[in-house]
């Protein structure tokens, strides 16, 4: 992360508030339990307050119902359905406003 520059180590400008973010380990495992790879995450830890911490929140998850009806109206219409699957579709994502988060461990500068 801090060879691809996704963040930049300032000083928290006095009434900036700063996110807190945590680590979450995952171990994956096959169909006999044996161990096939581990994965990491960096994720917001989630206390925000309505209306003060953030404006909007945005999901990526569809549910089945959506998803039928889409099925129906392909089928309807005698529409071609593509598929796609976009596994970093907010990673390079803009934002409007400066995001402040605390040092992450392991990564602590001077």
């Amino acid at each position: 992360m801090a060879h691809n520059n996704i963040w930049n180590l300032v000083k928290l400008l006095e009434g900036c508030k700063r996110a807190r973010c945590k680590w979450v380990f995952k171990t994956k495992r096959d169909s006999h339990g044996n161990i096939k790879r581990y994965k990491v995450k960096l994720v917001k830890d989630f206390t925000q307050k309505d209306g003060i911490d953030y404006k909007e929140i945005f999901l990526p998850i569809s549910k089945k119902d959506s998803f039928r009806v889409i099925m129906v109206l392909v089928a309807h219409y005698d529409l071609e359905l593509h598929q796609m699957n976009v596994k970093t579709a907010f990673l390079n994502g803009d934002l409007e406003e400066n995001f402040y988060i605390d040092q992450l461990v392991g990564f602590i500068e001077e």
